[in-house]
C-alpha cells in the first residue's frame, strides 16, 4: 500500500495544476472555485538514482521505485465547516493520509481570481487550519457524546484535554502533549495531528528564492525544511515535455531540481522514511521503511514470513556494491557483512535476507 499525502488549499491556489504536473494526470484545473469535486488520486514514484544504477549493474528485468500517493480534494473556503462553499465534507477523503500538503498561493495574476480577492498566504493557511481544527472538533464531540463507545472511557480525559486546546484554535500537533498521549491519539487519525509540508506556488521570477525568503515575504513562521518553492505554471510546462528534455529546460532556468521532485522527496523525509534496496537479475527495488527499523522488521516489509523466520541478513552499502560491480565480487572481497536481529537498516543498504521456513 502506498504512503499517502492529502493536498489541501483554497480554490484557485494551484492545487489541481500542481497535482496534474505531479502525477502527469490531466484533471480539471479551470479558473473557477470548486472545480475539483471528487478527490483526484495519483501515485508517483520517489526519485532515486541509486535504483537506476543498481538495475543497470544487475541487468534487472524490472525496476520498482518507492511510491507516494497524492490525493487532491476540493478547495476549502472560509466557513466551510458552517457549510460555506462545498463545506468541509471532502476532508474525510484525506483522514487516512499519512501527511498533509498545504498549497499556498504566493503569485499575483489578475487573470486568476482568488476566492478572498487578495493574495495572502498567511491568511490562507489560517483559514485551512481552522477547517482542520473544526473537523477534529466535530469528530471529538461525536466520540464524547456517543454512548456506544464504552471503550473510550479511559481516553475521555485526554479527548477533553485536546478539545479544550482545539477550542483555542491550537492544532493538535502544536499542543503540549506527551509521547504517550500522542501515541494514544493516533488511532483517531486527527487531521491537525498529521505532519505537514508547505508548498508555495510562486511566479517564475521567484523560483530561485529560498524558503527563508518566501517565508519572510509571507510573514509566516514555519520550518524552512518543510517548505517547498514551486512554480505551478512552470511545472505544468515541464509535465508536457519528454523526460530527457526536462533537465535541459531546468538548466536554462538555473534550477537543479523540479519543485515537484523536491515535493516528493520532502514528503518522504517528512514521514521519517528511508529506502533499503534489493537488486538482482529479476528486479531492483526500493523498499520504504521507517528510520531506525531493525533487520527482522525490515524483512517483514518484503514478506511476513521473512520476519517470523528471520535468521540473518547480508548487507552492503549501495555505493560499495557498485564499486565492485557485482554481489559475488563484493562478497569475495569481504565487503558484504552478515548481521543479526539487532542490526538497524541504514538508508541505501542493499540486502539479502535469510530466514527459516
Amino acid at each position: 500500500m502506498s504512503l499517502s499525502i492529502g493536498i489541501v488549499g483554497l480554490p484557485n491556489v494551484g492545487k489541481s495544476t500542481i497535482f496534474n504536473s505531479l502525477t502527469r494526470q490531466k484533471v480539471d484545473s479551470a479558473n473557477y472555485p470548486f472545480c475539483t469535486i471528487q478527490p483526484n488520486v495519483g501515485c508517483v514514484k520517489v526519485p532515486d538514482p541509486r535504483i537506476d544504477q543498481l538495475a543497470k549493474m544487475s541487468n534487472s528485468e524490472k525496476v520498482i521505485y518507492s511510491t507516494i500517493e497524492f490525493i487532491d480534494i476540493a478547495g476549502l473556503v472560509r466557513g466551510a465547516h458552517k457549510g460555506e462553499g462545498l463545506g468541509n465534507q471532502f476532508l474525510s477523503n484525506i483522514r487516512e493520509c499519512n501527511a498533509i500538503c498545504h498549497i499556498l498561493r504566493h503569485f499575483i495574476n489578475p487573470n486568476i481570481s482568488h476566492v478572498e480577492n487578495r493574495i495572502n498566504a498567511k491568511d490562507d493557511l489560517d483559514i485551512i487550519n481552522i477547517e482542520l481544527i473544526m473537523a477534529d472538533l466535530q469528530q471529538i464531540n461525536k466520540k464524547l457524546e456517543s454512548r456506544k463507545d464504552t471503550d473510550l472511557s479511559e481516553l475521555k480525559p485526554l479527548l477533553h484535554k485536546v478539545k479544550a486546546e482545539l477550542d483555542k484554535n491550537i492544532l493538535i500537533k502544536d499542543q503540549n502533549l506527551s509521547i504517550e498521549e500522542l501515541e494514544l491519539l493516533k488511532q483517531f487519525n486527527f487531521l491537525s495531528l498529521k505532519p505537514c509540508l508547505y508548498v508555495f506556488n510562486v511566479a517564475e521570477i521567484d523560483i530561485n528564492k529560498t524558503p527563508q525568503q518566501i517565508l519572510k515575504e509571507a510573514n509566516l513562521n514555519l520550518d524552512p525544511e518543510k517548505v517547498i518553492i514551486v512554480c505551478g505554471k512552470m511545472e505544468e510546462e515541464l509535465a508536457q515535455l519528454p523526460e530527457n528534455e526536462v533537465k535541459e529546460y531546468l538548466q536554462n532556468l538555473n534550477v537543479k531540481q523540479t519543485g515537484l521532485e523536491k515535493m516528493i522527496v520532502t514528503g518522504y523525509k517528512l514521514l521519517d522514511l528511508m529506502s533499503m534496496l534489493t537488486t538482482g537479475p529479476k528486479e531492483t527495488r526500493a523498499w520504504e521503511i521507517k528510520n531506525g527499523t531493525k533487520a527482522p522488521q525490515a524483512a517483514g516489509k518484503i514478506h511476513t514470513d521473512f520476519e517470523k523466520g528471520f535468521v540473518r541478513v547480508e548487507v552492503i552499502n549501495w555505493e560499495e556494491l557498485l564499486k565492485f560491480g557485482s554481489w559475488s565480487k563484493a562478497k569475495e572481497k569481504g565487503m558484504v557483512k552478515m548481521e543479526g536481529k539487532e542490526y538497524i537498516i541504514k538508508n541505501g543498504d542493499v540486502v539479502i535476507f535469510h530466514f527459516s521456513e
